[in-house]
Formats: C-alpha cells, structure tokens, sequence
C-alpha cells in the first residue's frame, strides 16, 4: 500500500512539472508570437533654426543669414519580445510575474520632404546665403538633437503603460488573475549614432 502511495505521489509530481512546463511554454510562444511589439507611435516637431555668418578676415562679421524651418520625426517604440529569457517569466498558479525586455526605438523616420521653411523668419543677406547643402546642415544637428533627448519625453513611460495593458489583457485571457509586469532598464531608449555633424558648419 505504501508502495502505491509512493508511485501515486510520483506521478502526481511529474502531471503537475508537466502541467507547469506547459503553462510555461503557452505563455511564451503567445508572447513571443508578437516579435517586435510596438505600442507606440509618437509625432515630434521639431523647430531647426539656424545662423550663417560672412567674416572678413574670419574675424569681422560683415553679413548675417537667418534660417526658420519647422519639421516632425516620427518615432514608433515597443519592447523586443524576442529577448525574453527563461528566468523573466514566474508562474505560481494563477498568479504571474512577467519581466519584459526594455522598451526601445524600433523605428525612427526624420524626413527631409517635411521640412517646411518659413520665408516670413528667414532672411538672406547680401554676402551670406543660406543654401541647400547648409540647410542640410541645421536639418542633421536637428535629428541629433531629437535623438538625444527622446529619454527626456516621456516616451519610455507611455510605451510601458500601453505594453502593460496589452499584456494584462493577453494573460487574463489565459486564466491569470493576479498579473506583475515589470520591465528591464537599458538607459537609453535608442542606439546612438554617429552622424559626424562639425559644431559648427566651415561655411
């Protein structure tokens, strides 16, 4: 009788690791199913302006051009649920602790067509014009401006709300009640780039 008790607990004990490793795998291959989930998409404008100055022996300034252009970058963040690993996910019944990748930029688009100059704050003078490859310029150190504060926007924040709400609402419908998201920390929300931008343009 002992004996039968013994091999029932046994096999009690390998239905519920199964029934565990299951549980484990549906959650995430349904999370995973997803890849790169992006939660949010975000419209920047952004206000380049720019000065040209024409120096006379590089020390006297003899004109001055004045630049005012207006321009958007459109930013589209998520969490790369390729990256989850097997330690970020606890199940204990119906209760689950999630721990998801970091959220990042997975796409970044600063168009060169949506600049729009403004002619009314944008003024030529007679020795110093500012042209198109200068225009270029202010438009470049405009994007990494953008690139650099994207940390400072808010953006992290309402990525992790809406991807938090988005997974609440997918592991509820899988039976769990008590759901903890929690997210990974990278420091920066997008890869640096080095777009060799002078401080100053050799007009």
């Amino acid at each position: 009788m002992g004996a039968f008790k013994l091999t029932y607990l046994l096999i009690l004990i390998v239905l519920l690791s199964s029934c565990e490793r299951h549980k484990r795998h549906l959650v995430v291959s349904k999370i995973q199913s997803s890849a790169k989930l992006a939660t949010t998409e975000t419209a920047i404008d952004k206000v380049v302006i720019g000065n040209k100055s024409r120096r006379v022996f590089g020390l006297i300034n003899v004109s001055n051009a004045e630049f005012v252009a207006y321009s958007q970058a459109f930013v589209k963040t998520g969490v790369d649920l390729t990256k989850l690993k097997k330690n970020d996910i606890k199940i204990d019944g119906s209760a689950i602790e999630l721990r998801l990748p970091p959220v990042e930029v997975l796409d970044f688009s600063y168009p060169f067509d949506s600049f729009r100059i403004d002619p009314n704050l944008t003024s030529n003078a007679m020795l110093s014009k500012i042209d198109v490859i200068d225009q270029e310029f202010f438009f470049r150190k405009a994007e990494l401006d953008i690139r650099e504060n994207l940390q400072y926007m808010g953006i992290r924040e309402q990525t992790e709300e809406n991807t938090r709400k988005i997974m609440v609402a997918l592991l509820k419908n899988m039976g769990y009640d008590e759901i903890y998201i929690s997210f990974a920390d990278s420091g920066q929300i997008i890869k640096k780039v080095n777009l060799k931008i002078p401080d100053e343009w050799p007009f």
